[in-house]
């Protein structure tokens, strides 16, 4: 599961990078379906890391993983 995340997250961080951002992934529980990953760069502070997170990441590791339950993001 974790190696299909990272291929996941390295099609988002395209987009993220583009507003000087990236992610990473902290954890992976394939049990819960839980996701950890870490904002990085402007993504971090950003006031839309939230929608960022919910609307952009989540959306996309699921679609791809439908195992996944919960993407939550992590300073």
């Amino acid at each position: 599961m974790e190696s299909r995340i990272r291929e996941v997250l390295k099609s988002v961080e395209i987009a993220l990078k583009l507003h000087a951002g990236g992610i990473e992934l902290v954890s992976c529980t394939p049990e819960t379906g839980e996701v950890v990953v870490r904002l990085l760069g402007t993504c971090a502070g950003c006031g839309l890391s939230g929608i960022t997170l919910k609307e952009g990441v989540e959306v996309a590791l699921v679609r791809a993983i439908p195992e996944i339950r919960l993407v939550r993001a992590v300073q």
